[in-house]
């Protein structure tokens, strides 16, 4: 028997860093277990360029990246969702849609690279400081043993999982 693989979706309000990047670190670990959607509820139009810049320095492919409203999987016809994960504290006020499948949600706020404001080589580390977190997260997430957990520790666990900070110092 295959087994089953679940759909994720991370969400911010653009859509074009911190839930691309997510999507991007899922499509790693999570590979023949998980497949990683983004979107934001007002996207911006076009993946942040340091964002890009950092994805492909560390070999992940890019290609296929665009910025993309959340609309695009609130319809009948979209993948059923089986976590939503917003990661940035708009997006988390904000309305949402009511996504197909009934998902598990959590916040797994993180600040917003695409707001920095500094050298180029700043902006970068910045860019990579909030990739590690996601990275980090979702590392934790897809080794979960989501088949032998009930929906309620599940959920527990997947909001636990947001609150994973990196030290200052890195």
């Amino acid at each position: 028997m295959t087994p089953r693989e679940y759909n994720v979706l991370f969400l911010c309000t653009g859509n074009s860093a911190r839930s691309i990047m997510a999507e991007c670190a899922i499509g790693r670990w999570g590979k023949g277990k998980f497949r990683g959607f983004s979107a934001g509820s007002h996207p911006k139009g076009a993946v942040h360029p340091m964002a890009l810049k950092l994805l492909g320095e560390l070999n992940f492919e890019t290609s296929g990246l665009r910025s993309k409203s959340w609309d695009e999987f609130a319809r009948p016809e979209s993948p059923r969702l089986d976590f939503v994960f917003t990661v940035c504290d708009q997006a988390a006020a904000e309305p949402c849609p009511v996504w197909p499948g009934q998902p598990i949600t959590a916040h797994w706020g993180v600040a917003d690279p695409a707001a920095f404001v500094g050298s180029a080589e700043a902006t970068y580390r910045f860019f990579l400081r909030i990739f590690t977190e996601l990275d980090n997260r979702i590392k934790i997430f897809t080794s979960l043993g989501i088949d032998t957990l009930d929906s309620s520790a599940l959920r527990e666990r997947v909001k636990e999982i947001g609150q994973i900070k990196l030290p200052n110092d890195r």
